[in-house]
């Protein structure tokens, strides 16, 4: 999938060029270090895709687009928040979503008082059209949803084959307590090592769903401004996730991160993940065969609030009330439980 190098072509045939010229008095010995060259060259050739991670664009998704590039999901939630998922056509009737030239919302109720007897508070959950398996996605995120109770996500998955299918978790957590942690979700037989190169601290390494209550194999990215009110006073940043047969890997840059790609904050046209430096977090395939614990993935970003997860912790985490009642009860609390996504990039 990844061509050679460009300056691996260029550095032998600079190599051949000069000894023709020096020894161009002595066939045995130009013979003898061209060869040499020549083997250098098939060497470097060998290595180059280990050495080269470039990826064109494929999906270029910003403002409206995200409309046509994603499927609003009126389902139940299946991690049982108090929540309702609506459709495209009310998220635009109640404001819970707009888009302009670059700028795509999705967010919450934050007007309405709940019955205790009724639905959940309404949100949103999209999915993309397309699915992914070998590729690299970008989101520049200015904003994400913040408050007791709220539960935000960006992740991909199969629906139909979860968790034998896999589950990456990009951005995920909970009542506003960071940092983010970047998880993954599988079947038995998928673990990941204590040590490896990457900047975050590894949590379980164990990740079956079947075990540690669902915990998955996760790791906690090693700065606050990755998540919830901290992310939003940077004006948010980029995540990015690489997905290959040999790794997963995830990446963050805070906005005002003066290490940020250029192809990341330009959103290039092609992208080389080997100038990004070490990943936030890195899952090998040393002990998990990620090409068959991993399925082809949509893309899904959802909003819910309390449920397995948020409710579970709630009341450690230095929210009021109880997280039912509070959610119900407390619809202003819910103004800044919004996505603000400048665009989306997709690679493959």
């Amino acid at each position: 999938m990844v061509p050679p190098p460009s300056g691996h072509t260029g550095w032998s045939c600079s190599i051949i060029w000069t000894v023709n010229i020096v020894l161009k008095s002595s066939r045995q010995y130009r013979f003898l270090i061209m060869k040499t060259a020549i083997s250098a060259f098939a060497l470097l050739s060998l290595a180059a895709p280990v050495l080269s991670a470039t990826y064109p664009l494929s999906d270029s998704i910003v403002g409206s687009a995200f409309y046509n590039a994603f499927t609003f999901q009126a389902i139940s939630d299946p991690t049982h928040g108090r929540v309702k998922y609506v459709d495209k056509a009310t998220a635009q009737s109640q404001n819970l979503t707009f888009a302009s030239s670059d700028t795509f919302i999705l967010r919450a109720d934050f007007k309405t008082k709940l019955s205790a007897s009724g639905p959940g508070r309404n949100s949103v959950r999209i999915r993309s059209n397309k699915v992914y398996t070998t590729h690299v996605a970008v989101f520049n995120v200015r904003h994400m949803p913040q408050g007791c109770g709220t539960w935000p996500a960006i992740w991909e998955t199969n629906e139909s084959n979860w968790p034998n299918g896999g589950e990456i978790d990009i951005l995920e957590g909970v009542n506003d307590k960071g940092p983010n942690a970047a998880t993954l979700h599988t079947g038995s037989g998928c673990t990941m090592p204590a040590t490896r190169t990457q900047t975050g601290t590894s949590l379980q390494l164990d990740c079956n769903a079947a075990v540690n209550g669902n915990a998955g194999c996760g790791v906690r990215l090693n700065t606050a401004a990755s998540y919830g009110p901290t992310f939003n006073g940077n004006q948010g940043g980029w995540y990015a996730v690489e997905r290959t047969n040999n790794f997963i890997n995830v990446w963050f840059w805070a906005r005002n991160d003066g290490s940020v790609p250029a192809d990341v904050r330009n959103g290039a046209s092609s992208v080389n993940t080997d100038n990004w430096g070490t990943p936030s977090a890195n899952f090998p395939n040393t002990s998990c065969n990620i090409a068959t614990h991993f399925n082809q993935h949509n893309i899904i970003i959802n909003l819910t609030f309390c449920g397995d997860w948020a409710g579970s912790v709630y009341g450690s985490s230095g929210c009021p009330s109880t997280c039912v009642d509070y959610v119900n009860n407390n619809p202003s609390a819910f103004t800044n439980a919004y996505f603000d996504f400048a665009s989306l990039k997709v690679y493959s």
